[in-house]
């Protein structure tokens, strides 16, 4: 949706890191090459990174049947779904499309938070959160920036990489890049979790915060 808006024919990451999507023939080397697996979707090459989605729902309800109330994106409506992340109800109907990652409502006390975390772990997937606790496979942003990263070296040789993001679940990939970048969050503030090194502090908050970091970059890097 936001890629045709945006006229982005370029390869993109879904979910948290669940799976990358290469344009058909965008790279001349073949994507079997990486040893991981992959699917022909939608005109696309996807890398699967990630869990299944079923299995995550599965997961999710063996979660809540031994007493921990979360409540996921495929137990909304979409008109739930739009009140929650204030998305159209259009927007929030595709939100709920879901392939590798389950957002989830949870509000449970510090000691429930950490018998959560526990269990997932148990069931061998992974959290991470950011305005949502979202219950998720092996992957994160950063493994699959990596990867798509070495995609690019191959295919262009040496390049220079830049990831801006707002919340804890962006450390990952702003981990594993030459440019890490944080925006401000709607409060105006900067979320004091993120920290990694050679941070840039960017001036703004959300797309208007990336945008002046990336032309900063840019121009410094010209």
């Amino acid at each position: 949706h936001y890629r045709k808006k945006l006229d982005n024919l370029d390869p993109f990451i879904s979910e948290n890191g669940g799976g990358i999507y290469v344009p058909k023939d965008y790279f001349k080397f073949s994507l079997e090459d990486t040893g991981l697996r992959t699917e022909d979707k939608e005109g696309y090459k996807a890398i699967i990174l990630g869990t299944e989605y079923e299995d995550l729902r599965k997961a999710l309800l063996q979660l809540r049947q031994e007493g921990i109330d979360l409540k996921g994106f495929g137990d909304m409506t979409i008109k739930e779904v739009a009140a929650v992340t204030g998305l159209s109800h259009e927007e929030a109907g595709m939100a709920k499309d879901r392939d590798y990652d389950e957002p989830v409502l949870f509000k449970g006390s510090a000691a429930e938070t950490e018998r959560l975390i526990q269990r997932v772990h148990e069931m061998g997937l992974n959290y991470t959160y950011g305005q949502f606790f979202h219950i998720l496979g092996n992957s994160d942003k950063g493994r699959a920036v990596s990867i798509l990263t070495d995609l690019y070296r191959k295919r262009y040789g040496n390049i220079v990489t830049i990831a801006v993001g707002d919340s804890p679940n962006d450390l990952p990939m702003l981990g594993c890049v030459d440019y890490p970048v944080i925006v401000r969050k709607r409060d105006g503030t900067y979320d004091g979790r993120i920290s990694v090194p050679g941070l840039v502090m960017a001036e703004g908050i959300g797309p208007s915060g990336w945008d002046r970091a990336v032309r900063r970059l840019i121009d410094h890097l010209a």
